[in-house]
């Protein structure tokens, strides 16, 4: 799991409201630096507050990826009336990548703790850009890896995930209608359908591994090959890349299987084979079906060390400064 050094306590000793000039935190992240801009707002969070919500979101990412996907990241968080986070995006830029995200002045801070909008924002910058008929990739690997992130940097539990996967994940399910994932671009398809494709390919490259690889280590392998936000690939050299990395051609032939036509998915049967059940009030995890060791090890810290060494093995996050600032990007 990535720590964050303690030292970002000096930032936290205040509980002012945010509503002075627009300032902005640097924190360092292995060798990556995020500068966070706060702008001014009547918020009733604290700089404390915002600080503590990047800082968290940036742990659970080089967790997941075994470091911070950018060398530089510059991270705008703006107000707005109401409850909550929205308005995430993301772009790749000169030696890094941006995100502007909005915050409602109402928001509480138990709210922004459970966030989980910047955690998939952030995750973003560890993929490289992809043409238009692709987006499903980008959304897909965000929405299903932040959760992966958050739980194995002690952010949530995986039994939170499995039940939110339980719930949502059908919505991916292609309609006999469909088209294929680079041909049908709903909301549904882009981030349900994008999840499901990585769901799967997470399932099927660990059955083929026994277990000792997962998409984890295809998402790194992508990574560690230069395919950042930042620069522009193929699917197809992203997949080549992912499947070298873990030894078996799960992507690509997955990708094949799903890009032009509605591939069938029965996902009841791959609820119970991963001993994810519901009695209709709530899921349960069952230890004794026959994927669950796959259930466990997706979301397992383990896997999050696996390949790093020592060194790199816990990032750790400093709290490098704080200076007014009236830049605008």
């Amino acid at each position: 799991m990535v720590l964050v050094c303690a030292l970002l306590c000096l930032a936290m000793a205040a509980p002012a409201p945010a509503t002075a000039d627009d300032m902005t935190s640097t924190l360092i992240i292995g060798g990556s630096r995020i500068d966070i801009t706060i702008e001014s707002g009547a918020w009733k969070l604290s700089q404390a507050d915002l600080l503590r919500w990047a800082q968290m979101a940036g742990e659970a990412v080089a967790t997941y990826y075994g470091k911070y996907p950018v060398p530089h990241l510059v991270l705008r968080i703006s107000s707005f009336d109401g409850n909550g986070v929205s308005h995430g995006m993301t772009w790749g830029r000169d030696g890094g990548g941006l995100i502007k995200i909005g915050v409602g002045t109402q928001t509480t801070p138990a709210e922004l703790a459970d966030d989980w909008m910047l955690t998939h924002e952030m995750v973003h910058l560890g993929f490289p850009s992809m043409a238009d008929e692709h987006h499903w990739i980008e959304e897909g690997v965000a929405t299903y890896v932040e959760p992966i992130g958050r739980i194995q940097a002690g952010q949530m539990t995986a039994l939170q995930m499995w039940t939110d996967l339980a719930r949502d994940m059908h919505k991916g399910v292609p309609n006999p209608e469909d088209k294929g994932l680079d041909h049908t671009h709903t909301w549904a398809s882009t981030y349900w359908g994008g999840a499901l494709f990585c769901f799967l390919a997470d399932v099927r490259i660990r059955e083929q591994t026994h277990n000792k690889k997962g998409l984890q280590d295809a998402l790194r392998g992508i990574l560690n090959a230069g395919g950042d936000i930042r620069y522009d690939w193929k699917l197809e050299d992203a997949f080549k890349a992912g499947d070298q990395a873990t030894g078996v051609p799960v992507l690509a032939e997955l990708y094949a299987k799903m890009k032009d036509q509605p591939m069938p998915v029965d996902l009841a049967a791959m609820w119970k084979r991963l001993g994810i059940e519901s009695d209709g009030k709530a899921v349960h995890l069952n230890d004794e079906a026959p994927l669950a060791a796959i259930r466990r090890a997706i979301t397992s810290p383990d896997s999050a060390k696996q390949g790093q060494s020592a060194a790199n093995a816990r990032p750790i996050a400093v709290y490098a400064g704080r200076s007014a600032s009236s830049s605008n990007l």
